[in-house]
């Protein structure tokens, strides 16, 4: 299960090109609309990143959550996923992320809606 920011047009799109090509058995769901009291998250931590529970049912955040969807897909998408969680690139994968997430607001198919309050 993939929760992303369902307000944020940048989000929405990199969901739906994840549902497009990376062939992932994963339910994606914006977390305005997901019962966080029973998945065990709240707004705030859902607001900050993107959160993906793998099958084992344990939570990931950020550049880790990226990483993991990618590791559960198909051949092509899994090394990209590996490389990204590595102990090597964990912290440069991370800051990747809090880039794009505090700049997502001015990336294609991003809105005022998903500039975050920092």
């Amino acid at each position: 299960m993939l929760i992303f920011d369902g307000d944020c047009g940048f989000c929405s799109s990199c969901v739906d090109v994840a549902k497009r090509y990376v062939n992932a058995d994963v339910q994606y769901l914006p977390y305005q609309r997901a019962d966080l009291t029973a998945l065990g998250l709240n707004a705030e931590q859902c607001a900050e990143s993107v959160k993906f529970r793998d099958a084992r049912g344990r939570w990931h955040s950020g550049s880790a959550a990226i990483g993991r969807l990618l590791l559960g897909s198909g051949m092509v998408w899994r090394p990209l996923g590996a490389l990204i969680v590595a102990p090597g690139m964990r912290l440069f994968a991370e800051a990747v992320y809090r880039v794009v997430a505090r700049y997502r607001h001015r990336l294609p198919g991003g809105t005022p809606a998903c500039q975050r309050l920092t």
